[in-house]
């Protein structure tokens, strides 16, 4: 038998002491590289991958990959000296669809003669929101126009939704050669639910700093940006929502009391804090340093949970203290309600919903200085932390000790806090939980502003007056009138309604206050004559012409009484003084659509989606009037555009089902119509829309349905009765076909399409006798 080896020839072990002179010699003839070349061979083969990444960084640059990751950008229609925001900051740091943009900015460099240009640098508090026009940047700066005539002053409000200090010490650096004399920061409420936070939704949750800066700073490069790109819209978003839906985003991102990653945002705050300090004292800026005021009295925890409560037992006795104590202190049986909810705390040491409700008995109990403490101990043990705590605020005091020279602090929690009933801020001056309504706003503006004054040169301080204007002079300037309160009073009723401010104690208290407002307000419009705010609005313009604000708060006005016309023309003005943003052509866009100018409406929106294709209001908006003009196919092209940008967008899907219909393309229209029925229940005519599709697919059931729930929605929706009338004669219901004709006949007698509809309703009657 022959064996076949497998393992090739058997190997012999070398003779250490044989065979080894030749190689040797051989090694000896092998020529040998100097140090000198060894250090350029070196420096070779780590050089090549350099010039390879900067080769092909200039050509995403060159290929307009990526995008400027710098907060200004040069305005090219006005030249090398106006500097304007970039709308594409916030992708440095959010998810692209969910990216945030700065405000309007126009800034010129050199900053022009006699001029005091002051950055405010924050959130969304210190931004303004729900209306940045009436925010307290605005205030501040009509506060010091008034106070030193003859000075012009410049406030430049850098503060952007959702941002932290993270963002915040990157506008900063950017802000180092702006020629900014004073900075105002004013920041704290999102850095547990900013990016890099520990509740965030926008990425990795509370990482180191060192990790942090490093992905900040990676994120200048196009390559970067490009693969982050990619991985987003191939890979998943990590969890990510689809859309921006607002505070609903950190419902389930919750934070218990002593997790270790709320200390690591507390230092990664003290060192961002410090870092913008030292970007301002290199920009040669004089800095206002506040401290942040949050409602502590009228704002119930948003979460509230004890890692301490393991077993379900312990967690019963808390939730039957809690319904306890709240139905004794509704029934005004305070003691009862204090030994309930101290029985709670005992049970639950860091449950801040029990901390609150401590606070509330111990308020009505008269002992105020007990109930701060809870206050404020309800907002520290908050699972859901959209409110900056007391120990971020002692960071901000104890930097402010640190940086004695070009450093004021101004101390806003304390100050807003000593000015509210019982020494603890609440629905005095905020709308919620962190941002401030027209009077809280005025108050953090005056606080400020008594600071600014301090660090004005003297030649400016000598020619101050002897008084700040009063908040009702400061308004008027403003163009603030009641059309503008009660559209911010509204908008906040709608806000109030959604998640997490849903679930939050008391809700319904809070939304009542918020209705009898409204009401208050549409009561004094009523009765006092439109030309009194007329007026307000044309005596602030005289003073501030080129204020788009202003001409933003007048057609606002102008829109709610009906003067279109008037309204487009400050809505034109606006688009003159901001012509690189988006938003006035917008407004100018949907303005005409109203007004069925449709093709100036389409140049208007064709401008904005220049400007922003990012957006999908304005992608939607741009659609519409497509569609309007019957360009079916360029109208679906930007819809799916606008509703692949926000899935969760209603009008987008609501308008492209329509369209697609138009289209013969019923199964993709059907689709988008239930998607738009799905995200807004409350849509008429996204249900009227589905209605008649499915009575044109042959559903009568489901349609008649449809149709049906949009008249409840909406009574008189006229299409949708007639639609129904139709689908009733149809079938020979004649009675219930007239019924529906007769409700549209009685709001419009001379409705062509009713009266065609009881004519063939008389025929019907006549020949079934």
């Amino acid at each position: 038998m022959v064996r076949r080896r497998s393992h090739g020839r058997r190997r012999h072990k070398p003779d250490p002491s044989a065979g080894s002179e030749p190689v040797q010699r051989d090694r000896a003839k092998a020529p040998s590289l100097s140090p000198g070349r060894r250090w350029v061979f070196r420096a070779a083969a780590m050089g090549v991958p350099l010039v390879l990444l900067l080769v092909g960084e200039l050509v995403l640059r060159l290929g307009g990959v990526g995008f400027d990751p710098h907060f200004f950008v040069r305005d090219r229609s006005g030249g090398d000296k106006v500097w304007v925001e970039n709308p594409a900051f916030g992708r440095r740091f959010f998810p692209r669809r969910l990216a945030r943009a700065p405000l309007a900015i126009r800034l010129n460099v050199p900053k022009p003669p006699n001029t005091v240009r002051i950055f405010v640098l924050g959130e969304s508090a210190a931004l303004g929101d729900p209306r940045p026009r009436y925010g307290a940047a605005r205030y501040l700066q009509v506060l010091l126009e008034e106070r030193f005539p003859g000075v012009r002053f410049e406030v430049i409000n850098t503060s952007m939704t959702a941002i932290n200090s993270h963002v915040i010490r990157e506008i900063a650096n950017d802000l180092v050669g702006r020629a900014g004399d004073i900075w105002i920061v004013y920041m704290g409420n999102n850095e547990m639910v900013g990016p890099y936070g520990a509740a965030t939704v926008f990425g990795p949750r509370a990482p180191p700093l060192w990790m942090v800066r490093a992905a900040v700073t990676l994120q200048r490069l196009r390559l970067v940006q490009a693969l982050k790109a990619l991985w987003e819209e191939r890979a998943g978003r990590g969890g990510s929502p689809a859309a921006w839906e607002g505070m609903a985003m950190f419902l389930h991102n919750t934070v218990p009391p002593g997790d270790p990653r709320r200390e690591r945002v507390r230092r990664s705050f003290e060192a961002n804090l410090e870092a913008i300090l030292r970007a301002a004292r290199r920009s040669g800026a004089a800095v206002v340093l506040s401290t942040v005021a949050v409602n502590l009295a009228d704002c119930p925890p948003f979460h509230s949970m004890d890692s301490g409560l393991t077993n379900e037992p312990a967690r019963e006795r808390l939730a039957e203290q809690l319904r306890l104590g709240a139905a004794a202190l509704g029934e005004g049986r305070i003691e009862e309600a204090l030994a309930r909810f101290r029985e709670a705390i005992a049970l639950a040491p860091r449950h801040a919903g029990a901390h609150y409700r401590l606070a509330r008995a111990l308020q009505a109990a008269g002992r105020a200085g007990e109930a701060r403490e809870h206050y404020q101990q309800a907002c520290e043990w908050d699972a859901l932390p959209f409110r900056a705590d007391h120990r971020l605020n002692e960071v901000t005091r104890t930097l402010a000790g640190r940086f004695p020279e070009g450093v004021v602090l101004c101390d806003a929690a304390t100050a807003l806090g000593e000015a509210a009933p019982g020494g603890v801020p609440g629905r005095g001056s905020f709308y919620e939980h962190v941002h401030l309504n027209f009077d809280g706003n005025y108050r953090l503006a005056r606080l400020w502003a008594e600071r600014v004054a301090d660090l004005l040169p003297e030649p400016v301080r000598s020619r101050a007056r002897s008084e700040w204007a009063d908040q009702e002079t400061c308004e008027a300037l403003l163009g603030l009138t009641d059309w503008n309160r009660r559209s911010v009073v509204s908008e906040m009723i709608q806000r109030l309604e959604q998640p997490p401010f849903d679930r939050q104690w008391e809700h319904d208290q809070h939304v009542a206050y918020f209705r009898h407002w409204l009401a208050t307000l549409e009561e004094r419009i009523r009765h006092t004559p439109p030309e009194h705010a007329r007026s307000v609005y044309e005596s602030a313009l005289q003073r501030r012409p080129e204020d788009p604000a202003l001409h933003e708060n007048y057609a606002e006005f102008l829109e709610a009484t009906g003067d279109r016309a008037a309204a487009l023309e400050h809505r034109r003005r606006v688009c003159a003084l901001l012509p690189h943003h988006y938003f006035g052509y917008y407004c100018v866009g949907t303005l005409l659509k109203e007004m069925r100018q449709v093709d100036d409406a389409l140049a208007a929106l064709q401008m904005a989606a220049r400007l922003r294709p990012d957006l999908a209001d304005v992608q939607t908006e741009l659609g519409s009037v497509l569609a309007a003009r019957g360009d079916w196919e360029a109208a679906r092209r930007v819809l799916t555009r606008a509703r692949d940008l926000d899935p969760t967008h209603p009008q987008a899907r609501l308008f492209l089902g329509a369209v697609l219909a138009q289209l013969g393309r019923l199964d993709e229209a059907t689709s988008e119509l239930q998607a738009a029925v799905r995200l807004n229940p409350k849509s008429a005519q996204a249900h009227m829309r589905l209605g008649e599709l499915w009575l044109r697919s042959g559903r009568w059931a489901e349609g008649v349905r449809q149709l049906e729930e949009a008249i409840r929605l909406d009574p008189g929706l006229d299409r949708a009765r007639l639609q129904l009338a139709a689908a009733w004669l149809a079938r020979g219901d004649l009675d219930r076909a007239q019924t529906e004709v007769e409700a549209v006949l009685a709001r419009e007698p001379t409705s062509p399409a009713a009266l065609r509809l009881k004519s063939e309703l008389e025929r019907a009657r006549h020949g079934s006798r």
